[in-house]
């Protein structure tokens, strides 16, 4: 038999995330990201073995066949990032942000360079010493994708532990925006790594700054587009096309021109998610809306916990690998801590930020969908495999130990 066609896998994704999502919800509890991982892991584990223990099954033998046919790269930097970014801009409070502004240029900029390069050198160093070497650049490349975090899990949790106005805030625009910054180096270095792109100092800061500021442009020019469209009109179904339209267009149109889509489609989505909820649309619409793109925030988010566990099948041919991942973990941990205190420090005589924010933001970087799309993106090598393998130990250790880990600190430390 042949392997499954396009539409018989998105099907069968999407089926086995709501099928473990009704399971979780019902029966188990969990957090939704959290309960979709250890599903997902627990299925690709199954699949494993079944296609060990019965390898003449064709339906396992089709599935894996399937899944190394898809084009992750295509379908990831062409499709999903656009959605994922413009779902989460559209729940940041711009006014909030506004005052916690340098901390989150900081954190961003610096943090994300700085997470990229401690990654990066260290995972290096782990690799060779355990002969099981990696080039530099495509250590870099980890670094850069594992950088990016996911304040989804986190967000609901600092809510009900009611931490300060300005820590939410920073811990959201931070995730935001450290997102884009984090997709366009890993851009640089991945075009680096494939030889796509120059190696020079001077060749890579013109293109990040050709793509972050143009895209940056795109988006507002765009979203202000959108805005005026939608303040014109007063009909809920047309106004969700607009935001549909505004993502698909805009990302093809950042595509065809050069620029950054992911940090256009971010920027677009602070403007709809603040001036066009507030100004341009009527309750009515606005709960559609919101209603709407977190459906499809949370699918997205599930389908790439299922399809990193999946790919996890394919290239896993020997189990010693995921040491590297065990490995990645304390090196991302001690990256996060030291990326982040940095800009803390420079902080410390303002008053953006109240004390114990420094604790909430280290456990609070959770890895997830964002790191998982650009691994899946990665171009198929040996390369790939390790990294991927890593990315997973991480996310999971991320999303099922580390944000059980934030409720907690949170409690402690602004419990009335």
């Amino acid at each position: 038999m042949s392997a499954l066609g396009p539409f018989d896998l998105a099907a069968a994704v999407v089926v086995c995330a709501a099928v473990f999502g009704y399971v979780n919800h019902r029966f188990i509890g969990l957090r939704q990201t959290t309960g979709l991982t250890i599903m997902g892991a627990l299925a690709s584990l199954a699949i494993v073995a079944v296609n060990a223990l019965w390898p003449g099954l064709t339906h396992a033998r089709e599935l894996i066949e399937s899944i190394r046919s898809i084009d992750f790269h295509a379908t990831v930097m062409d499709g999903l990032l656009s959605f994922l970014l413009f779902a989460g801009a559209l729940h940041i409070d711009l006014q909030t942000m506004r005052r916690s502004a340098w901390a989150i240029g900081l954190i961003t900029v610096c943090g994300v360079l700085a997470s990229t390069a401690l990654i990066g050198g260290a995972a290096w160093l782990a690799l060779g010493l355990a002969g099981l070497g990696l080039p530099l650049i495509w250590c870099l490349v980890f670094g850069a994708l594992i950088s990016p975090t996911d304040p989804v899990a986190v967000l609901g949790i600092l809510k009900s532990a009611k931490v300060p106005a300005a820590l939410e805030a920073t811990v959201a625009g931070e995730s935001l925006f450290n997102d884009g910054v984090g997709i366009v180096v890993f851009t640089l270095l991945l075009g680096m790594a494939t030889g796509a792109e120059e190696v020079s100092a001077a060749g890579a800061g013109r293109l990040f700054a050709v793509e972050a500021l143009g895209g940056a442009a795109l988006g507002f020019i765009a979203g202000w587009a959108a805005f005026l469209a939608l303040r014109s009109i007063d009909d809920h179904n047309l106004e969700v096309l607009i935001t549909l339209a505004l993502v698909m267009g805009g990302y093809a149109l950042a595509h065809s021109l050069g620029v950054n889509g992911p940090i256009a489609m971010a920027v677009a989505g602070l403007i709809i998610g603040n001036h066009g909820r507030r100004l341009a649309m009527s309750d009515n619409t606005r709960d559609h809306v919101n209603k709407f793109w977190s459906l499809i925030d949370e699918t997205l988010n599930a389908v790439l916990f299922l399809l990193i566990g999946i790919e996890v099948i394919v290239i896993l041919e020997d189990w010693r690998l995921l040491l590297i991942g065990v490995v990645a973990v304390p090196l991302t941990l001690a990256a996060r801590a030291i990326s982040v205190g940095l800009p803390m420090l420079a902080l410390r005589r303002g008053k953006s930020l109240p004390p114990g924010s420094y604790s909430i933001l280290v456990v609070g970087g959770v890895r997830g969908g964002i790191s998982i799309a650009l691994a899946l993106a990665l171009p198929g090598g040996p390369e790939k495999h390790v990294i991927v393998l890593a990315t997973y130990v991480v996310v999971m250790f991320s999303v099922v130990i580390q944000a059980s880990i934030v409720g907690a600190t949170a409690r402690r430390l602004f419990a009335p």
